[in-house]
């Protein structure tokens, strides 16, 4: 009885260390995919000339600086979301930050704080489900929505640039 005790504690042990191991890799995917992604985000903003910051493609889209506003926005709301935090974002920047300097700061600071929630993620708290706009997801699933929803945004970016002539980040030195 007792070998049968231990060996299933062993069993147990083995298994919780395969499953720490695959959300720390989980983790460790979400957080490379951020650093990609903020990287080409604050790439774009430094890359885009003041004037253009106004460019609007369509009457019914953002100008490049309502969106760099509305990505700094998103960052703070999804990174405090996914930690169950209030957002401590100063606003509503896509509305009242304007001039790019002020918006790249902005997006600057919002990344930070998306670092710093990120930073604070551990095999167990990855796991641990939050209120999300679908109901309930772990909180490496809404930091994967965030990094996707700037994917989604950087792409707008791209295009913008594209239009004014400007090679994006992730396609220099190609």
């Amino acid at each position: 009885m007792v070998k049968r005790t231990v060996m299933t504690a062993v069993a147990m042990a083995m298994c919780t260390a395969g499953v720490a191991s695959a959300q720390d890799t989980m983790i460790a995917a979400v957080k490379a995919q951020h650093e990609m992604v903020k990287g080409n985000l604050v790439k774009s903003a430094a890359k885009m000339p003041e004037t253009d910051y106004a460019f609007r493609p369509a009457p019914e889209v953002r100008t490049f600086g309502e969106l760099v506003g509305h990505v700094a926005n998103a960052n703070y709301m999804i990174c405090a979301m996914a930690m169950g935090e209030k957002s401590p974002a100063p606003g509503n920047i896509e509305k009242t930050v304007t001039g790019k300097a002020a918006l790249e700061k902005a997006l600057a600071d919002s990344i930070a704080y998306c670092d710093s929630t990120l930073g604070k993620l551990t095999g167990i708290t990855a796991g641990e489900e939050v209120k999300y706009f679908l109901g309930v997801s772990p909180r490496l699933g809404v930091f994967a929505f965030n990094n996707s929803h700037n994917m989604e945004h950087y792409g707008n970016m791209v295009t913008y640039m594209r239009m004014k002539g400007i090679v994006p980040p992730s396609s220099e030195g190609r």
